[in-house]
């Protein structure tokens, strides 16, 4: 009102002022509705993830970060007369453990043949083409001859990066990972501690291996004060944040529930980067003490000379002293030294260290080589990774969260 008097009074054009002020207005009150308004909000945070993952380079999926790496095997088989050498790295293992290998059988032969030993979680396999009872009935007896108690683990027996991985905690749900699944499934006890990656290999010859890397993997955790929901404490973190979608649906029931101040709630359930878990550097965790425990559990494995053990202990001090060590998991020739995605970690030094692990590789291959292992060839090799490809997409359809 007070504008318009003036513009009558002094005979100017006042109109663009106006226009001008009205936006400006308009632009405020929006932002204002855009911060405060929940929705927007939440959508403003899943922008943010989504900026996040596409800028760090530890979030990028396999199709962005892997083309440099697959050059680099391209010019090592040059170098070496084979482009498949490197599936003769872990004889033990077929095709080295590169592709189509199965839990259930690296297990086996990690335990020589006895199915249990000191350094292993304790597991059974239950068969895909069995009656829906009969693997109900063998998960009972399972855990009732080794006095297991849930929660148990469910991952399928082939299986990469966590997919299909899930923790259940009752008959109900183990019946209904079960009904869901399309391939065979490994049962097995869930381990309580820390989770950590530990990078093997060993010279073909030589008396002892070496640690190549150390990865410690953190489950992310949000902690309540009393007033946020789980959705606002996921959406507010500015490390949750980054795997928000994946949080958001694995807690989509309980988005609404407020935590009491100083509740923490775990928001990773597993120790699997895609799954939400953080992976940090551990190579302060080098022992003489674990060098020496990790050629005790692998050297009796024969023909494993390179890969990662997925392994639990109370702490990291039990790891540096190499004592109350359990294996879930032996990776071969395609597992990664985990501890680039350490988000100090530039995308430099990830690929230096990613290169110098095929390196070692071929250089395994071409020992074993030498001793008459013969590599897979290239046509079977591909033949291997169509099936897989099939199979992967089933369990990713069926898999649980």
């Amino acid at each position: 009102m007070v504008l318009q008097v003036l513009a009558l009074n002094s005979g100017l054009d006042w109109q663009p002022l106006f226009t001008a002020s009205a936006v400006v207005i308009f632009t405020v009150a929006l932002i204002i509705w855009f911060r405060v308004s929940p929705g927007f909000y939440r959508q403003r945070r899943l922008l943010l993830s989504r900026w996040r993952r596409f800028s760090r380079w530890e979030f990028w999926p396999l199709w962005v970060f892997y083309p440099p790496v697959v050059l680099y095997i391209i010019y090592l088989g040059l170098r070496h007369g084979s482009f498949t050498l490197f599936t003769a790295t872990n004889p033990a293992m077929p095709r080295g453990g590169f592709i189509e290998d199965e839990k259930s059988e690296i297990l086996l032969d990690f335990a020589g043949r006895k199915g249990e030993n000191e350094w292993l979680a304790r597991w059974t396999l239950i068969q895909r083409d069995w009656e829906i009872e009969v693997q109900v009935s063998k998960v009972e007896s399972f855990l009732e001859e080794n006095k297991i108690d849930f929660p148990v683990v469910l991952k399928p027996d082939e299986g990469q990066r966590g997919l299909g991985v899930s923790i259940v905690r009752s008959m109900g749900e183990v019946r209904g990972y079960l009904q869901n699944t399309v391939v065979d499934t490994l049962v097995q006890e869930f381990v309580p501690g820390e989770e950590f990656g530990v990078f093997y290999y060993r010279i073909p010859g030589e008396a002892k291996g070496k640690i190549f890397s150390i990865t410690v993997k953190v489950l992310p955790e949000v902690v309540g004060d009393g007033r946020r929901s789980i959705e606002r404490l996921i959406l507010d973190d500015e490390r949750a944040v980054c795997m928000a979608p994946t949080y958001l649906k694995r807690f989509r029931h309980r988005l609404a529930e407020i935590l009491p101040p100083g509740k923490r709630l775990p928001i990773a359930a597993l120790g699997t980067h895609s799954r939400g878990a953080m992976f940090l550097d551990g190579s302060h965790l080098k022992s003489d003490a674990l060098a020496d425990a990790m050629d005790a559990m692998c050297k009796p494995y024969e023909g494993f000379y390179l890969g990662r053990l997925d392994i639990k202990t109370p702490s990291p001090e039990t790891l540096r002293e190499g004592r109350e060590l359990k294996v879930l998991e032996v990776n071969g020739v395609t597992s990664e030294a985990t501890h680039i995605f350490d988000p100090k970690n530039s995308l430099l030094s990830a690929y230096k260290v990613v290169f110098e692990q095929w390196r070692i590789a071929f250089i395994i291959s071409a020992v074993n080589r030498e001793r008459g292992i013969k590599p897979v060839s290239l046509f079977e090799l591909f033949g291997h990774c169509l099936k897989v490809s099939r199979r992967q997409k089933g369990i990713e359809i069926a898999s649980m969260d």
